[in-house]
């Protein structure tokens, strides 16, 4: 009976500090996993407000960004709502990815997937209720494959927003009831609408959007503005998007096509571009897709804009191979590769990168009124930083480690993913308006958690804790 009190007694410690650690794990690495004007305006306030003993405390690595989340956050909140500009706060998350079972998957890849769930959502939890953000961006590959019927995508869908990614109650009873209520995606009702849709009434533009659910709400309120990027596990390449792949996407995670203004006509005026690359280059199975997506870039570069952009899209811009793991790919369907799919000949099939042409576009497109801007992409699972460059002499953009030219550049961030392999990553890009040079600043930091073998570990040893806790009882009871 005394072995088991006494191991008892260390399986419970290691589970509360295990537990501890999984829930607080961003203040073993504060710096990276607070936004940038947190920082600041934490020693702003601590400097300020406080005794000497509550700065000293302020200071000790982890326990002072504990002392400051319970103590001292919301008066930075606060602080932030006063200020004359408020910063832009944004979430991004890379690929998580999520997989399916099938009638003969084992059961302990099904316990995996339901784990990963979990892990993952524990991940976006932590970072939400930490950093209440002003938005949050999946960075596509939501799932893990296109290549599934409906009924396993509508599957997928309510994993998402339940337990990975909880959303308004408004659009989640929309998607559930949806879900709930039919067995398929009507593709072919999308197909005939949308052939008869001149690309003139196309509507790409919003303003001052806070609240999918709420169009009242003109500043950021309890919750972030979700948004969701087109991945090629998501929809596919070019070469292989379907009128179903693009039906069921956009009933369940919204247009693929979209910019957001903010603070139009201000000195602080800033837009959010979210762009579908997945449809931007070919050749493609569907023509109809490419035709949207460049008429919207065509109307971006019609349309006069004095602010700053930031611009979400799931494949990276054109680089030189060595600036990341993935260098420049681009693969299309052969004889051999389109030997069960003989219609996908010639066909657009896989690229790690848009080919330069386009991404000089792009670029002379959406950042042309020579403002400050930020990229937000995935696609490469590792993560990667670059800047983007004018050159003074050709006019070409060219990415790089190193800002080359201080005038006119651009930071590229690909997104490293969430999955547990990769450590749970979250990215964090601060939007921080220079009153002085009256332009936006953004900063860009990655927030790991771990493998998830530590996540399972700590649930496993939290059940065998409560397990011999019962039976402790049930011993001294006898």
């Amino acid at each position: 009976m005394g072995y088991i009190r006494s191991f008892s007694k260390v399986i419970i410690a290691l589970a509360v500090l295990m537990n501890i650690y999984i829930y607080t794990y961003p203040s073993f690495s504060a710096r990276e996993c607070s936004w940038v004007t947190e920082k600041s305006l934490k020693r702003e306030i601590i400097n300020r407000d406080r005794g000497f003993f509550q700065r000293q405390v302020s200071d000790i690595p982890y326990f002072g960004d504990l002392f400051y989340q319970y103590y001292l956050k919301d008066e930075e909140q606060a602080a932030n709502k006063l200020k004359p500009v408020r910063d832009i706060r944004l979430l991004a998350f890379g690929d998580p990815q999520i997989n399916g079972n099938w009638p003969d998957t084992p059961y302990q890849k099904r316990l995996d997937n339901y784990g990963n769930d979990y892990y993952l959502g524990h991940i976006a939890s932590v970072m939400r209720k930490r950093l209440q953000p002003t938005h949050i961006s999946v960075m596509g590959d939501l799932f893990s494959s296109q290549w599934i019927l409906d009924s396993e995508y509508f599957n997928r869908t309510r994993r998402f927003l339940t337990r990975l990614f909880p959303q308004p109650e408004r659009h989640t009873e929309y998607v559930l009831d949806f879900i709930n209520n039919h067995d398929h995606c009507d593709w072919m009702d999308y197909y005939e609408k949308t052939l008869n849709i001149p690309f003139d009434t196309l509507e790409y533009d919003y303003e001052d959007v806070y609240d999918w659910t709420n169009s009242s709400l003109t500043e950021p309120g309890e919750d972030a503005l979700f948004i969701n990027i087109t991945g090629n596990h998501d929809v596919g390449y070019s070469g292989d998007i379907t009128w179903q792949h693009m039906a069921r996407y956009k009933k369940l995670f919204g247009k693929d096509n979209y910019w957001i203004e903010y603070n139009k006509n201000t000195s602080h005026a800033w837009r959010l571009v979210v762009l579908n690359t997945m449809a931007l280059e070919g050749p493609p199975l569907v023509d109809r897709f490419l035709e949207e997506t460049w008429d919207f870039v065509k109307r971006l570069d019609e349309r006069e804009f004095n602010g700053s952009t930031v611009l979400i899209t799931h494949i990276p811009f054109y680089k030189r191979e060595g600036l990341c793991i993935d260098g420049p790919y681009t693969e299309y369907y052969d004889e051999t590769s389109s030997e069960r799919e003989p219609y996908k000949l010639g066909f657009l099939r896989a690229q790690n990168f848009i080919s330069n042409e386009s991404t000089q576009i792009i670029f002379n497109t959406i950042f042309k009124n020579g403002k400050p801007g930020m990229i937000l992409t995935g696609h490469d699972h590792e993560g990667c930083e670059n800047y983007f460059s004018k050159d003074i002499d050709t006019g070409v953009w060219i990415a790089s480690k190193n800002i080359t030219n201080p005038s006119r550049y651009i930071k590229e961030v690909t997104v490293r993913s969430m999955m547990g392999e990769y450590y749970g990553n979250t990215g964090l890009m601060t939007g921080i308006f220079n009153t002085e040079k009256q332009l936006w600043d953004f900063h860009y930091s990655v927030c790991p958690f771990q493998i998830q073998h530590v996540w399972w570990a700590t649930k496993i040893v939290s059940i065998i804790a409560i397990f011999m806790k019962s039976l402790t009882y049930i011993f001294k009871n006898l």
